[in-house]
């Protein structure tokens, strides 16, 4: 029996059944793992009712380098969010790494402790 998930892609319940294809993440777009975020492209406080799914570590990179007043300019223009020369050095670096990898991200300007 097919029934539609969370993010409206048809899973199969009978066994030998082809999965669903993996759900890309809405900025890098590798395939989600076990964790993911919600995202609002247009921030709550700004109106924004859309929601995408995220890797945590590509969710903070968002937040460490635009303002909810940044974002609601852009609203969900992912072209201008991948353009940032930050955001586009931070999606060179995580291409290569698996779905769960996650580390801290700091915001620009700040030093290491």
């Amino acid at each position: 029996m097919a029934r539609k998930n969370r993010w409206g892609l048809v899973e199969d319940d009978e066994e030998g059944a082809p999965e669903a294809p993996p759900v890309p993440c809405w900025l890098c777009e590798r395939p989600l793992g076990e964790t993911s975020e919600w995202h609002h492209p247009v921030p709550k406080s700004r109106g924004g009712k859309g929601r995408v799914a995220l890797h945590p570590i590509c969710h903070q990179s968002i937040h460490a380098n635009f303002t909810n007043a940044q974002l609601g300019r852009m609203g969900d223009d992912l072209a201008a969010i991948r353009a940032h020369e930050a955001v586009a050095k931070f999606l060179d670096w995580i291409a290569d790494k698996p779905a769960d990898f996650h580390v801290r991200t700091n915001k620009p300007g700040r030093q290491r402790r």
